[in-house]
């Protein structure tokens, strides 16, 4: 059994979970501060690849970067580099579909976060920089672990926009969810069940991580 399907999903899932891990929390962090009206425009930009379906966002990322686009084909001609059809392509797909997953869960982990003891660190002459790390990151950490889960989990089972970005090539761009799709086209039940089923026990162990955090979560506030 080829494992580079395996080996590759969880290359992209790990480096598209570290991006939206910091793209998502500072988002989260100033967003939430600003006011009612300019926060809700953002949150509808932001958490919109949540809802459009995930060929949607894969043709529009192809708008975006491919050979023969404005950008796609600057990074081309300056670079010599295709932004797509390679297995760090999907990378682009996923962190644009997992990132408002830890948007929303780090927003909501920072909108629940109690005020004062920000405003008692500030009366101790602390910067916000301080009180950020060393007090609200460390409150809001569980759900932002959750989120940063969440965002593993949904990059790791990608298929609409990676199949469109990256494509399918064995031993180069292929990932579990395409890897599976090509062997149904084959009839090859049996492969593609083996990687059905090594999908779900990887999807089973990241819930069950989810799950845990949130009823830490809940210990420590009770």
């Amino acid at each position: 059994m080829d494992w580079y399907p395996l080996l590759n999903s969880l290359r992209i899932a790990a480096i598209s979970t570290a991006a939206v891990f910091f793209l998502g929390i500072f988002s989260a962090y100033y967003i939430a501060r600003l006011p009612r009206a300019a926060k809700g425009i953002l949150d509808v930009v932001l958490t919109l690849p949540l809802v459009l379906p995930p060929t949607v966002v894969g043709w529009l990322l192809l708008v975006l970067l491919g050979p023969k686009r404005p950008l796609g084909a600057f990074v081309l001609e300056t670079f010599g580099v295709r932004m797509v059809m390679t297995w760090w392509s999907a990378i682009f797909a996923t962190v644009v579909v997992a990132f408002p997953l830890m948007y929303r869960t780090a927003r909501g982990a920072f909108e629940s976060f109690d005020t004062t003891l920000a405003d008692a660190a500030r009366t101790l002459g602390r910067s916000n920089t301080w009180i950020f790390w060393r007090v609200q990151m460390p409150v809001c950490r569980q759900g932002i672990l959750a989120g940063a889960v969440l965002s593993f989990a949904r990059a790791l089972g990608e298929y609409g926009a990676t199949s469109m970005v990256a494509g399918y090539t064995p031993g180069r761009t292929a990932t579990i969810s395409t890897t599976v799709y090509q062997l149904w086209r084959t009839n090859d039940d049996a492969g593609a069940l083996r990687w059905v089923l090594v999908n779900i026990a990887l999807s089973t162990v990241f819930l069950l991580a989810v799950n845990l955090l949130e009823v830490r979560q809940k210990e420590v506030r009770s």
